[in-house]
């Protein structure tokens, strides 16, 4: 305790800190600039443990040791392992989010709509394995990666239920819509997590023409099915 930083960026900081304990600029870089470094740093290291073909437990020793911080720099950005593992998720969902619904956007018809962003997800999950992994592995099963992907999945359903209801001229009821939207981002979910562990022998372009064509059929089940799920008297 009350040991001073052992490493020539420790000591760099702390020759750059003034009295109040606030950072100033080093070597042309901001104290804040340095704070973003290093936890960016801390996050792609994490990233890279979690998405690991043999992924293994993410700790503070471990992603300080892969991301060249002392410990010293984690509590400078993250409280606990846990609030870092979901940021890293946070972020990779949000990307995912923000790029599918982009391309969703621009498609002029349904097909294309679909089409657009599942491209868009499969291209970004093939770039990046990482991500990939960190959103569907079945090797990831801690806690908190199985709460961070409840809450995607109820994110994305909601997602696909609004999309859905803009492009499906048809009252289907609350129920229906709501079920459809899940078993659309749970199947997806499944035949990428297929796909990246090697279960599934199709090229890119194949995963993509083939969650389209599943995705976009309980669409058309849903404008042909009964309103609400009633049946007609006869």
């Amino acid at each position: 305790m009350g040991r001073g930083p052992s490493t020539p960026q420790g000591q760099a900081d702390a020759a750059a800190s003034d009295a109040s304990g606030s950072l100033r600029a080093y070597g042309g870089e901001g104290g804040d600039t340095r704070v973003a470094r290093r936890r960016a740093a801390l996050l792609d290291a994490a990233l890279d443990l979690l998405g690991a073909d043999d992924a293994e437990a993410v700790t503070v020793r471990g992603v300080c040791r892969r991301a060249g911080l002392t410990a010293r720099y984690f509590y400078e950005s993250f409280e606990s392992v846990d609030q870092l593992v979901e940021t890293v998720y946070d972020q990779v969902i949000e990307e995912i989010a923000a790029s599918g619904l982009a391309a969703f956007s621009e498609g002029a018809t349904m097909r294309q709509k679909v089409a657009g962003a599942v491209a868009v997800i499969v291209d970004l999950i093939d770039e990046d394995r990482r991500k990939g992994r960190l959103l569907f592995s079945q090797a990831l099963l801690s806690p908190v990666i199985a709460a961070k992907r409840m809450e995607s999945t109820a994110l994305f359903a909601g997602l696909t239920r609004q999309n859905a209801s803009s492009l499906v001229d048809v009252n289907v009821g609350p129920g229906r819509a709501a079920a459809v939207a899940h078993y659309q981002v749970g199947g997806l979910s499944r035949l990428l997590a297929a796909w990246l562990e090697g279960d599934v022998d199709l090229a890119k372009s194949e995963v993509v023409d083939l969650a389209v064509a599943l995705l976009v059929s309980p669409a058309d089940i849903l404008e042909s099915a009964p309103v609400d799920g009633t049946a007609d008297a006869g």
